[in-house]
Formats: C-alpha cells, sequence, structure tokens
C-alpha cells in the first residue's frame, strides 16, 4: 500500500490574520493586495488575478470571511463555498503569494495592519470612491483599477448552472 501523499505545499500559502503581518514581510516587494469573495472561481477572476500580480512582485489575497460575504447581499445562500475552500482554490493559483481573510465589511483595518505598496480593485469598482484607497495612499501606497473581463460573473455563473 502506498504511503499517503504529502500535503501540497500551496497550503503554506493560507494564514491565519494574526500572521499575516508576519507573513507579509517575508514576501517580495512590492506587495500588492487584493480582496473578494472568489466564490467561484472563473475566467474573469483568473485573468484579474494575474494582472494584479504583474503589477508587483508579490500578491496577497483577502478572502471575505463567510459572514463578511453574507452582508454583501449576494443571496442567502451565497458564497457557495465556504472561506477555507475558497482559500485553497486561490492558494493554488501560481499567481497568489499569500491568502488571509477579513471579517469586516471593508478590508480597510486589515489594509492597516499590512500596509501594502499596491491596492488592487477590479474595474466595476470606483477606486477613487473607496475608503481603501485613502488609506493606501496614506503611507504612499498606490490604488488601482484593473480592467473588468465583461461576460464573467459569480452571479451569472449561479443562475444560469439553476437555471
Amino acid at each position: 500500500m502506498a504511503a499517503p501523499a504529502a500535503p501540497p505545499g500551496f497550503l503554506r500559502k493560507i494564514v491565519e490574520r494574526k500572521s499575516a503581518p508576519q507573513a507579509l514581510a517575508a514576501l517580495a516587494q512590492p506587495v500588492v493586495f487584493t480582496n473578494g469573495v472568489f466564490d467561484v472561481l472563473h475566467r474573469g477572476h483568473v485573468t484579474y488575478l494575474a494582472q494584479a500580480r504583474a503589477l508587483g512582485a508579490s500578491l496577497v489575497v483577502a478572502l471575505n470571511t463567510d459572514a463578511s460575504a453574507r452582508r454583501l447581499g449576494k443571496g442567502p445562500d451565497r458564497p457557495l463555498n465556504n472561506e477555507q475552500d475558497r482559500a485553497v482554490m486561490m492558494a493554488a493559483l501560481g499567481c497568489v503569494d499569500l491568502v488571509t481573510w477579513f471579517d469586516e465589511d471593508t478590508p480597510v483595518q486589515l489594509l492597516s495592519e499590512l500596509r501594502p505598496a499596491i491596492y488592487v480593485k477590479g474595474g466595476d469598482y470606483d477606486v477613487a470612491r473607496l475608503p481603501e484607497t485613502a488609506v493606501v495612499q496614506g503611507w504612499g501606497g498606490r490604488a488601482v483599477a484593473l480592467p473588468f473581463v465583461d461576460g464573467y460573473s459569480t452571479t451569472a455563473l449561479v443562475k444560469k448552472i439553476r437555471g
């Protein structure tokens, strides 16, 4: 009988929030930070994440916890994948260097703790209006909006599956 396989190395990318500042300090600089639910990964997500990573030397993804995601009003049964499963999916991506969570409605507090050089959101957000932008700019960082990949959304995908 074969020995059990070792856990995949990418699981080391997943860190509890309290350990995130120390883990981030070990990453290549400049650090790019993005956040979201990333419930059901699709082409729009992976394109966006690869583009975000290309802006710096490392990419940190902060996931909304399940409770935080539910407060976003995407539906009572969302997220479909729990926060641990979503973290594993994120960590498996080669462009992602670190994965953690935040339970608040916005990642402002986590951004203040981590102080990345670059904050990235998709083009469906007006970064000038986000409170995260002012926080990041407060220490000399910058906020960037990446182009939205039209035709791809988790909400639309869920409707299609259920349709």
